[in-house]
């Protein structure tokens, strides 16, 4: 007799695809984004102006009762978490509809480019990133 758990793996299959070392296309003039992710699914987000650091986030993708999530450290008092809702082997949606901003976080691979869109109700910030060598 042969049990498959086929659903249950894919289904806390973290995002691969996040993996490498990428920088902002569409910042604002002065600033530079990155965002790092390692092997274990850890990530730091940062944004320089010059030689200096304006904003950094820590990142990582965690799973809580068998369903992931992305946690947000360093913005906040506390940790933030967003749980997955949606996911593909290129694309995943993430939302805490309690946190003020944002409430929604997507992150996808379009062509050779991470795009990433925070938001809520009635604003978001769009990220284009490219990976770099």
């Amino acid at each position: 007799m042969i049990v498959s758990c086929k659903n249950e793996i894919k289904k806390t299959q973290k995002p691969v695809f996040l993996i490498g070392n990428w920088i902002r296309l569409n910042d604002k003039p002065g600033n530079q984004t990155y965002e790092n992710w390692d092997l274990n699914f850890k990530g730091i987000g940062y944004t320089k102006q010059g030689k200096k650091t304006s904003f950094k986030e820590i990142l990582s993708i965690v799973t809580i009762n068998d369903t992931l999530n992305l946690k947000v450290e360093g913005v906040n008092e506390k940790p933030t978490f967003f749980k997955f809702t949606a996911q593909t082997d290129t694309s995943f949606v993430c939302e805490n509809l309690k946190n003020e901003f944002p409430k929604k976080i997507q992150y996808y691979l379009d062509n050779q480019h991470l795009k990433a869109i925070v938001s809520s109700e009635d604003f978001r910030i769009d990220f284009v990133f490219k990976k770099q060598n």
